[in-house]
This record gives C-alpha cells, structure tokens and sequence, in this order.
C-alpha cells in the first residue's frame, strides 16, 4: 500500500516528527555516503529527504517516484529532478546510477522482486545502494502515525536475504531512529539522547529502521579458450618426420 505523497510530504517537511526522523535516517546515510562527486544519485519511493545533500557535488541527482504514490516537485526553490515513473520500468539507463537510495519503496511494492531487478539493472558494476525499510522489531513499524508503519517491515535477516537472492552483496547494516514515534514534547526534547543511547544497543531491539547498504558484484567475464588446462602437453617435435625408407638427410 503507497502513501499518498501529499502525506509524506507533511509528514516529513511540516511536522516535527518527521523532521526528525529525516535527520537522524540523513545523517546515518552520509556517514556512509559522505560525498558522490562526479556521481549519479537516485533516489526512489520517497527518498529526496535524504538526498539534499548530494545536490552541490553530484554529477546527477534523481527522484524517481512511483505512479500510485503521486510526484511534488523537488527541491524547492531550484530546478526540478523529481519525476513520476512506472514501479517496475524506471525511465534511466542501464547502468546509469553509482548511488541508490529506497525509502518507502520496498516495503509498500506490489511487485517487490521485478522492484529489485530494476534496482539491479540501474546500478552499474559496483555501484552501491541502500535500501531504508521498518524494522518489524521496532516500535516504528507498530503505529500507522508513520510511514514506517505501512507495508512489510523486515527483519536484518529478511532483509540481506532477500536482497542476496537478487544478486545484491551485504557492505553495511545499521539500525536507526531509537526515539519512540511519539509528538509528545518531551520525547522530541530527549530525542537526540535516545539516538545517541540506542547504537549502543541491538538494533533487532532498539532500531525503528534498518538501513543495509549493498554493491552490485559483476561477475568478470570468462576468457575463450578450452574449458580445461593441459596438464601434460605434448612435445612438437622440430621439423615434419622423414617419409618411410628414407633417411632425413636424403
């Protein structure tokens, strides 16, 4: 089931909430991403909250938003690189993107593994994505008052799983956003202190999100040839053997 976009909008850019959340999922992301110069940048389902910084130095940013969720425009106040796309059929080149972001993409798509086989075929050799999804232990994925409590949460194992299946490679995982999804104001002041408390503990217990970070490994063509190594070839003798009764001389 998609968000409506307006909703995640709100939630994100006009509630205090989602600010936060945006910026403890941004920060995590750039400590592993901290920069993509010279890189293409895509993000998909409603990931552009988190793809600000990478505005200034990347060759090419992208934000790519399915049909049944809807399109705003983005970013404000400059050019637009958002646009509206079929789930399974990205309009973006093979191999096109060095750096993939998904956040409330996987976890709401009717049609999750044609969505990674398109994550695939985007990526070029050894590109990088990271995928954001509920984690199923958290209490993030326990409230409707989030986009995180829509769709399939995952556990870290579901989720590398499911990935691996679809020829992706583990690089990192990390369990974020600790602090409850609660408006209640003393949560928001004592939020950053959770954060700061919950990397100390397992993520299947404290995290509200899983973030897997994943390469896409090409395997390296094999070279023509016998299949098989000689393992005791044969001498060539020097020179065509004498015809029979005659000497070589003659």
């Amino acid at each position: 089931m998609h968000l409506d976009v307006t909703e995640l909008r709100d939630f994100y850019y006009r509630s205090a909430l989602g600010r936060a959340a945006q910026r403890v999922i941004r920060d995590e992301l750039l400590k592993l991403w901290p920069e993509s110069k010279g890189q293409a940048v895509a993000g998909y389902g409603f990931a552009v909250p988190l793809l600000r910084p990478y505005l200034a130095q990347a060759r090419r940013v992208i934000g790519l938003m399915p049909g049944p969720q809807g399109v705003m425009p983005w970013p404000a106040g400059q050019p637009n690189v958002a646009l509206l796309c079929e789930e399974t059929l990205w309009p973006i080149s093979t191999g096109f993107v060095d750096k993939l972001v998904v956040m409330h993409g996987l976890e709401v798509s009717e049609h999750p593994s044609a969505l990674l086989e398109e994550c695939w075929r985007v990526l070029g050799p050894g590109g990088r994505a990271v995928f954001v999804v509920p984690n199923r232990a958290g209490l993030w994925s326990r409230t409707d008052a989030t986009p995180f409590g829509y769709g399939r949460p995952y556990t870290m194992g579901q989720l590398e799983s499911v990935l691996r299946d679809h020829r992706f490679t583990t690089e990192r995982a990390v369990a974020t956003l600790h602090q409850p999804p609660s408006t209640h104001k003393f949560w928001r002041r004592v939020g950053g202190v959770m954060e700061g408390v919950g990397r100390r503990l397992p993520g299947s217990i404290a995290g509200g999100v899983l973030m897997l970070e994943v390469a896409k490994q090409v395997a390296a063509p094999t070279r023509p040839g016998l299949a098989e190594a000689v393992r005791r070839p044969r001498l060539v003798p020097n020179g065509m053997p004498a015809p029979a009764g005659r000497s070589p001389a003659s």
